[in-house]
């Protein structure tokens, strides 16, 4: 789908602009087309980008993006796909067009399995037959897919061009369009290849959300319980209530539960990236409770069962509610864990939503893909752990028997 419309280290930290995120300020940003959160994310090296959070957001796509990738560009690659264009793509293009962009449009097939190699090279040949240059930019629309591709794209063409993030999916704006990872799968396993490339900008229109599927929804309470479990019980604790509430249906002012969900993605948004600033490469050496490699939590089995599957039965979130599970049984069986506190994280999950059954699968199988995880490293696996919601703990595989996950696996699992 194309067309050619107009259109040395310093110290790492993050900023959230408290005066944005207060109570009613997203009602206000429909009115004005504003941002309710604003999260300033500072790299090392002097970099920093911005994550803009807010019900209406791209409206203002073209002005962010401009913003973001400086006036030298002429044109973007707006990359996604084929539902999310129907839904968004008018409204993203127009705003990109109005900041002066020529845009070329560019449309990947929906779901995991076409986060490839060969996708990949194609955008990478649109993008040279285009005659992109070192100052254009891509903007990616829509999910992790999406997100993973577009980024991995502009990371590798010309070495590197300019890449905004305008993720209209729960997961993607809370998790995977924060913190510069990009890539694709190989038949051998999950994002074994890419690159990191942060984003100039991140645009999280959170009125997008509206329009998901209960499933993609699902996927993105995972992702974020998954923070608040792995480095802020009171994330966690904020998340369940706002999932309560919203399951205990009606009396709930439509415009304060959007100013709400604003809030409550900011502060996920603002979780991740502080984890991101302090260990932006997820340096291999650390182990700490601080280093990046925290996120991993529940994506070692989740990763396992999306290719064992053939990334067709589980949305990524899904797999990853799986995977929480299955680490925090295994937390409980070696010790870790109180029982209590797994009672609490599965509580945290069913108010997530349904996840696919996953009864049916081996054990051992999913085991033995575990094997192809990219985070291992030195020959071993580093499993992440929990010792409390709140607190993970980074732990070899030297230390955790092979029989051990495969009983904690079938419990957590239901199966066998």
């Amino acid at each position: 789908m194309v067309d050619g419309e107009r259109g040395g280290r310093a110290k790492a930290g993050v900023e959230a602009r408290s005066d944005e995120t207060r109570p009613g300020s997203a009602r206000g940003a429909r009115r004005r087309g504003g941002a309710s959160g604003r999260v300033a994310v500072r790299l090392g090296r002097g970099e920093s980008y911005s994550i803009g959070v807010g019900a209406g957001l791209l409206e203002d796509l073209g002005r962010s993006a401009r913003e973001a990738v400086g006036a030298g560009a002429r044109r973007v690659a707006l990359v996604s796909n084929a539902r999310v264009f129907r839904l968004y793509g008018e409204r993203a293009a127009r705003g990109l067009g109005g900041a002066g962009f020529e845009v070329a449009r560019w449309a990947v097939g929906d779901g995991e399995r076409f986060k490839t190699l060969k996708t990949a090279e194609a955008l990478l040949r649109f993008l040279a037959s285009s005659g992109f240059e070192r100052t254009d930019a891509v903007v990616a629309l829509g999910g992790g897919v999406v997100g993973d591709l577009a980024g991995f794209a502009a990371a590798a063409y010309l070495r590197g061009v300019a890449f905004v993030q305008a993720p209209t999916t729960l997961l993607a704006q809370i998790d995977s369009s924060v913190g510069g990872k990009t890539g694709v799968n190989l038949p051998e396993g999950k994002n074994l290849v890419g690159a990191f490339h942060q984003p100039r900008a991140v645009v999280a229109d959170t009125s997008t959300l509206s329009t998901l599927p209960a499933r993609e929804l699902t996927a993105g309470w995972c992702e974020a319980l998954k923070h608040g479990a792995v480095g802020d019980r009171r994330l966690f604790e904020r998340t369940c209530a706002f999932l309560r509430r919203g399951a205990g249906g009606g009396g709930h002012d439509p415009e304060e539960r959007a100013d709400e969900l604003a809030r409550l993605v900011a502060a996920q948004c603002a979780f991740k990236a502080r984890v991101v600033a302090g260990d932006e490469r997820e340096d291999v050496g650390r182990h700490d409770a601080r280093s990046r490699k925290i996120l991993n939590f529940g994506h070692t089995v989740g990763h396992a069962l999306e290719a064992v599957t053939g990334y067709r039965r589980f949305r990524h979130g899904e797999a990853v509610g799986h995977g929480m599970l299955a680490a925090a049984v295994l937390s409980k069986n070696l010790g870790l864990l109180a029982a209590d506190e797994l009672e609490y994280l599965r509580e945290g999950v069913r108010l997530a939503g349904r996840l696919p059954p996953a009864s049916d699968l081996d054990p051992a199988e999913i085991l033995r893909a575990t094997r192809a995880d990219k985070k291992a490293a030195g020959g071993r696996l580093r499993w992440v752990l929990l010792e409390r919601v709140g607190g993970a703990r980074i732990t070899d595989e030297s230390e955790v028997p092979a029989r051990t996950v495969l009983a904690s696996l079938r419990s957590a699992l239901g199966a066998g």
